[in-house]
């Protein structure tokens, strides 16, 4: 079962006209319980419209400040964020999940590290709260891309500004800008030239021991292709999606039929029988089980899973990799059965 905690909010502040950050309150008792690794997740659950609806942002404050804050940008077709950036304040309750994500900074102790990242939109983020543990350490060194339309929709635009005061010779900082020219920025998207133009040039000096992305998939794609192609290795680069995007997996367009679901969730065993065009996540929730999960979009890795028995395919995949696909490790949210009878279990992973 889920763990959440009604939170209430300390503060909201206007980043931008299509961004807020939260600020919670986090009692005594539960300090320990909310503490996290830079660039981890919360899970957010609230009913609208009688329809509870649950979503995942990134903490954006290092763990050495104990603050608990999440930016939240506006989507047009956003249920949430809409209602978050119109309607929350300061005293409202959040039911607010515990930590957790994959994408997070992995020091190396005592030793010196130069970071880089590129962000882009509101995969600032994770990015933000990595970049700040990063420059704690005073012998590292950060720099950060980050690609938006125009300097207002910049999130954390004058803070990151300070950050680069606070470290002049060790934040190192590039707007981009899609939209419009500015001084000291460059124009355009983060593309191939941009990698190029950071590791070949400004510092060409500097060897990187870590690349964080954070983005959309066409951004992240590219630049992911651009790094190997310098013969980076793939285990240094670390990757999260702020978008799924479309691609699908023909072999989930013509399931039929029902499968014989055992499934382990803290350490309870459950059984039903559920039709195989249905995922593996939304079944367990139509038999009022409550697995973890939180966008069901295949984004944000909550509802990870194990296959000990049976096989299925997933929609979409963005996060596992391929050892973990060959361990039986399934998104359940994206997980399809194709075998008569699967077992899965949540316990394990």
């Amino acid at each position: 079962m889920s763990d959440f905690y009604p939170l209430i909010i300390a503060s909201v502040k206007r980043e931008t006209k299509k961004a807020i950050s939260i600020t919670f309150k986090i009692p005594e008792q539960l300090r320990d319980s909310f503490r996290h690794q830079a660039g981890q997740y919360l899970t957010v659950k609230t009913q609208l419209n009688g329809t509870e609806i649950r979503r995942a942002y990134s903490i954006c404050e290092p763990p050495l400040t104990n603050n608990l804050k999440i930016t939240i940008k506006e989507i047009e077709k956003g249920t949430f964020s809409k209602f978050a950036n119109r309607q929350l304040k300061e005293g409202d309750v959040l039911e607010v999940g515990l930590p957790e994500g994959r994408f997070v900074y992995r020091q190396v102790e005592n030793q010196a590290e130069n970071i880089v990242a590129f962000a882009a939109g509101s995969g600032i983020t994770p990015i933000m709260a990595i970049a700040k543990t990063v420059l704690t350490q005073p012998q590292n060194t950060f720099v950060l891309v980050y690609g938006n339309k125009s300097q207002a929709d910049t999130i954390f635009y004058t803070e990151l500004l300070q950050l680069k005061k606070n470290y002049p010779n060790r934040f190192y900082l590039y707007f981009l800008f899609s939209r419009e020219h500015q001084p000291d920025s460059l124009f355009g998207r983060i593309d191939a030239s941009t990698v190029n133009f950071i590791l070949k040039n400004k510092h060409k000096n500097l060897s990187f021991s870590a690349f964080y992305l954070c983005g959309p998939k066409p951004m992240i794609d590219t630049v992911s292709e651009n790094l190997k192609n310098q013969n980076i290795k793939e285990d240094k680069i670390y990757t999260e999606l702020f978008n799924a995007g479309e691609e699908t997996t023909e072999a989930t367009e013509h399931l039929d039929g029902k499968t014989q679901v055992t499934l382990l969730l803290d350490s309870e065993t459950s059984s039903f029988l559920m039709n195989k065009d249905s995922t593996i996540l939304q079944a367990a929730l139509d038999q009022g089980i409550d697995p973890p999960y939180s966008c069901q979009g295949g984004v944000c890795g909550s509802c990870i899973a194990k296959i000990t028995e049976g096989k299925a395919v997933m929609k979409k995949n963005q996060i596992l990799t391929d050892s973990e696909i060959e361990e039986g490790i399934v998104l359940s949210c994206q997980a399809y059965p194709t075998t008569e009878t699967i077992e899965v279990d949540f316990d394990e992973v």
